[in-house]
């Protein structure tokens, strides 16, 4: 089933947040969905209202090899979580350099997950490349690229919408192919992030797949540990349904109970050795 991966080349553009309520909304409508948190920052988990307290986790065990199924979190959301774990600067590194070493460590696991037909699993990946995403590139089936209505995102927008972004190669352009863009935090009554918004919807045209208004209401709900999966909740759960909508009419989605088996457009690359 689907692997959803939510990246940014920058921090601070709301990407876990996105990642989380996709995620939940997901499985609001019945589907099983496991969230992985790729970060060391290890914030995914507070998203779903999981303690401060709760330390524990997978990537940040990985070289370990733990059993990902025991390391599974319950949420209140239905959606099932694997958080990083807490690990200090040093041993975030260790792990870096294991997985550049050995991607197997997480692409095994992460494939295992795969194998289950109806399950839909959501990475959070930390901003920027790293080895854990650059290993588990093959078998993504969408990306969803966070960004803000600001200059800054601007100036990426030509490279996605070239498909360079995630750099040179035949495996990194058609890996760009698959990146989609959500705009978070938009405020159209300001002229840059308007201006901004019109040129990401003329320059990406259909991979434009949503955008998120700047609405108070999220910090505030991540502050009560909880998420905005109500339309009542305001404008932004309103367009976070809507870039849910966007995703699952991207990739198909079947209703819960209905999904075939798929092979993700890599899977031909392992028979030729290149995973």
């Amino acid at each position: 089933m689907p692997l959803i991966a939510f990246v940014s080349p920058k921090g601070g553009v709301g990407k876990t947040t996105l990642a989380a309520h996709v995620a939940a909304l997901l499985a609001q409508r019945g589907h099983q969905v496991l969230a992985i948190d790729l970060d060391p920052q290890n914030a995914l988990r507070l998203q779903f209202g999981l303690p401060l307290r709760e330390e524990s986790g997978f990537l940040g065990e990985i070289t370990r090899r733990p059993l990902w199924r025991q390391a599974m979190i319950e949420t209140g959301y239905g959606v099932r979580v694997l958080p990083y774990g807490t690990v200090d600067p040093l041993a975030a590194l260790e792990t870096a350099q294991a997985l550049q070493a050995e991607p197997e460590l997480l692409v095994g696991p992460v494939r295992e997950m795969l194998a289950d037909p109806e399950r839909i699993v959501i990475l959070d990946s930390p901003p920027g490349p790293t080895s854990a995403m650059s290993a588990l590139l093959p078998l993504v089936d969408l990306m969803v690229v966070v960004l803000l209505a600001d200059a800054a995102s601007a100036a990426l927008i030509p490279q996605i919408a070239s498909n360079r972004w995630l750099g040179r190669g035949r495996l990194a352009t058609r890996a760009g192919e698959r990146g989609v863009v959500v705009l978070n935090q938009v405020d159209l009554d300001a002229p840059l992030a308007s201006a901004v918004f019109d040129g990401a919807a003329e320059t990406l045209g259909a991979r434009l797949v949503g955008a998120v208004c700047r609405d108070e209401a999220v910090a505030e709900a991540l502050g009560d540990k909880r998420l905005l999966l109500d339309a009542r909740d305001g404008p932004a759960a309103e367009d976070l349904r809507a870039v849910t909508d966007a995703i699952a009419a991207r990739l198909r989605l079947a209703p819960p109970g209905q999904q075939g088996r798929r092979r993700s457009s890599f899977a031909a690359l392992s028979d030729w050795g290149l995973r």
